[in-house]
C-alpha cells in the first residue's frame, strides 16, 4: 500500500510544496548489455536486505527487512523470478506496530513469509519494541492482521509447514543456559507451532549450537529456514556476521527434531576468501532463502553488497539471486573461490521480457510529479506517528510537506520521505516552492542514519534567503557551505553522487545549476562509517528551526 494523502496537522507550520523529484542511476556494472536469457544481479538494487521468498503456484513473493522505516516490510511479486513488482507493505497502518523512539537500525529484522491452506503467514522480530510476532493475510498485498506476539526471545523466526500436517518455528537465540562460551556464540532453537491457535506450543529445544563447525567458534548463526526434500529436513542458516565474513551454511536430518549434521562443503555461499581487488566485487553474501520452481529448479535469494572502494557501499545490503545446485543430496549456491556473477542465466535459461513499472535493478531514471491520489509505494518515512506530515496538493501543487521541529538527528517523527539509493553513481534532484515564512528549512536529503547524513536546503532568515549544505558525521550538525540568493519563489536542488564523493548544486531557474559544494565526502553515507544495518535514502525534508 502506498503512503496515502493525509490532512496536515491543525496549527502546524505552513506546508512546503515540492513540485517533483527525479532519480537517475549510472553504475558502470549495469552498462554492459545483457546476453539473451540472462538477468542482472542484484535483482533488488539498494537497501533491500534479508530477503525471504515464498512460492504459491506460479507466483513468487519476496519480503525484506525495513528496520525503523514506515510503511514496513515491502512485499514484491513476480511470475518469472526476474521481474519484480512492489505490491505493498505488510506494516502499512498506524497502530499495527509502535515505532516511536526507535533507532534507524532497530525495529523490523528479517521477516519470513510462508503460505499454508490459503493463508499467508509472516513472522518477524520487532527489535527493542516487543520481540517476535506473527501477522497473517488472505492476500499478500493485504490487509495484514495486527501482530500476534509469540513470547519467545531471540531473533529471525521462520515457520516450516511439514508434510505430516504439523508446523515448526525456528529462530536464533542464546546458547544453553544463556551461557555463551565465546563472543558471538548463538544457537538455533526449534518449537512446534499450533496452526489453529497461531501460537508456539510444547518445549523449545536447540537443534544447532554455535554453527557448522563448533571447533572454529563460529559467530552469529541466524536467519534459519527449514524445508524438506527427498525425505530430508534441511536447515540453512547465515553465519559469520553481516559484514565481509558473512556466509550461508546447511545442515540436514531425517527428523525435524534432529540431530542435524552439517554439510560436507560448508559454507555453501560466501565471498570472504576472494581477492579484494577483483572487478565489480560483491561482498557480505549470506542470509539466504531457497525456493523450488514448478519445473523443479532450485534458486536462492540472499543479501550482498557492492562496494565502490574497499568495503565502502552507500546502497546498503541488496537482494541477489543464483541457482542452487545439488550434489549427493547437498545444496550449493556458490562454489568456493567463485565470485557472484553480475548477469547469470535466467530461470529455465529462457529469455525473460522486461515488465512494465519501476525497475528494481540496472540503470534507469525514476521521476515522481506527485500527481496521483497517493504517494508511490517506493517512498517511505522514518518511524511513524498518528498524523502524517505529507499530503498531495491540488493539481500543480505537488507534494505538501508540513515542517516539524523533529530533526533527522533525533528519534522523533521528522517531516521526511525518502526512496532507497540504488546506485554508487547517481543524480537526485527536486524543485520546491521557497518557504514564505521565517524559520523554515526545506530541501533535499541524503540520509544514512540519525548521525550521518547531508541536507541541501533553503531557509529565510533576517538577512533574506540562503541556500546551505548541512552535514552530520557522528557529531553536531555543521553547515559546510552556504550562499545568499536573491528573492525567488522557487529553487531546484541537485545531488550528484560518484562513489566516495558527491556534489551539491542549486538552480534559481530550470537547468541553471550552480555548485554549492564539490567533491564532498560521501563515505559518511556508507555502512562502514555510519554503522548499523541500513542503506542510504535520498528524499525530501522540511523542518522548523529552533
Amino acid at each position: 500500500m502506498a503512503l496515502s494523502a493525509a490532512k496536515l496537522m491543525p496549527g502546524s507550520a505552513p506546508p512546503v510544496a515540492f513540485e517533483w523529484f527525479e532519480y537517475t542511476g549510472r553504475d558502470a556494472v549495469f552498462c554492459a548489455p545483457l546476453a539473451p536469457g540472462h538477468f542482472r544481479n542484484p535483482i533488488f538494487a539498494g537497501f533491500y536486505p534479508d530477503p525471504d521468498i515464498c512460492r504459491v503456484g506460479d507466483d513468487y513473493y519476496i519480503v525484506n527487512s525495513s528496520f525503523a522505516y514506515f510503511p514496513g516490510i515491502p512485499i514484491f511479486h513476480s511470475r518469472d523470478l526476474v521481474n519484480w513488482t512492489l505490491v505493498g507493505h505488510v506494516v502499512d497502518r498506524p497502530g499495527q506496530l509502535d515505532y516511536d523512539g526507535l533507532g534507524v537500525s532497530r525495529g523490523i529484522f528479517a521477516p519470513a513469509l510462508s503460505h499454508h491452506a490459503g493463508l499467508f503467514y509472516l513472522v518477524c522480530t520487532f527489535v527493542d519494541a516487543g520481540g517476535n510476532f506473527l501477522m497473517t493475510a488472505a492476500k499478500p498485498e493485504g490487509p495484514w492482521s495486527d501482530p500476534v506476539w509469540l513470547g519467545f526471545d531471540g531473533i529471525d523466526p521462520s515457520i516450516f509447514f511439514d508434510d505430516d500436517g504439523r508446523a515448526w518455528l525456528v529462530n536464533n537465540g542464546q546458547p544453553p543456559d544463556d551461557m555463551p562460551s565465546y563472543d558471538g556464540q548463538r544457537a538455533i532453537w526449534l518449537q512446534e507451532f499450533d496452526i489453529a491457535g497461531k501460537r508456539p506450543v510444547g518445549p523449545r529445544e536447540i537443534i544447532v549450537n554455535g554453527g557448522a563447525n563448533p571447533a572454529d567458534h563460529p559467530v552469529w548463526i541466524e536467519g534459519p529456514h527449514l524445508f524438506k526434500k527427498d525425505g530430508w529436513h534441511y536447515l540453512i542458516c547465515a553465519e559469520g556476521g553481516t559484514s565481509e565474513g558473512h556466509s550461508e551454511v546447511v545442515f540436514r536430518s531425517r527428523s525435524v527434531r534432529g540431530p542435524y549434521s552439517p554439510g560436507p562443503a560448508n559454507p555453501i555461499l560466501t565471498q570472504r576468501t576472494l581477492a579484494a581487488n577483483r572487478p565489480d566485487p560483491v561482498t557480505c553474501t549470506g542470509h539466504a532463502d531457497f525456493v523450488e520452481t514448478a519445473a523443479g529448479e532450485w534458486w536462492a535469494v540472499f543479501l550482498g553488497c557492492r562496494p565502490y572502494e574497499g568495503n565502502m557501499y552507500n546502497t546498503g545490503r541488496e537482494t541477489f539471486m543464483l541457482p542452487v545446485s545439488w550434489v549427493d543430496g547437498w545444496p550449493s549456491v556458490v562454489a568456493p573461490g567463485q565470485a557472484v556473477p553480475p548477469s547469470p542465466a535466467s530461470p529455465g535459461s529462457k529469455v525473460v521480457e522486461a515488465a512494465a513499472g519501476a525497475p528494481m535493478t540496472g540503470n534507469f531514471t525514476w521521476r515522481d510529479d506527485f500527481r496521483g491520489h497517493a504517494l508511490s509505494s517506493f517512498w517511505i518515512g522514518l518511524r511513524q506517528g498518528p498524523e502524517r506530515p505529507w499530503a498531495l496538493g491540488d493539481p500543480g501543487r505537488g507534494l505538501l510537506l508540513s515542517p516539524r521541529r523533529d530533526k533527522l538527528s533525533g528519534n522523533g517523527n521528522p517531516a521526511f520521505i525518502g526512496r532507497r539509493l540504488q546506485h554508487a553513481r547517481f543524480v537526485a534532484s527536486t524543485a520546491l516552492r521557497v518557504p514564505a515564512t521565517d524559520g523554515i528549512s526545506a530541501g533535499l536529503v541524503a540520509f544514512q542514519n540519525e548521525t550521518h547524513h547531508y541536507f541541501l536546503g533553503v531557509h529565510r532568515g533576517k538577512g533574506g534567503l540562503e541556500v546551505f549544505v548541512e552535514r552530520l558525521k557522528g557529531g553536531p550538525a555543521e553547515t559546510v557551505a552556504r550562499a545568499a540568493i536573491p528573492e525567488t519563489a522557487r529553487v531546484e536542488f541537485r545531488l550528484v553522487g560518484d562513489g566516495a564523493a558527491c556534489d551539491f548544486e542549486y538552480a534559481l531557474s530550470p537547468g541553471a545549476w550552480q555548485t554549492m559544494l564539490s567533491g564532498a565526502d560521501a563515505t559518511l553515507l556508507s555502512t562502514q562509517v555510519a554503522g548499523g544495518f541500513v542503506g542510504t535514502l535520498v528524499g525530501l525534508h522540511a523542518r522548523v528551526e529552533p
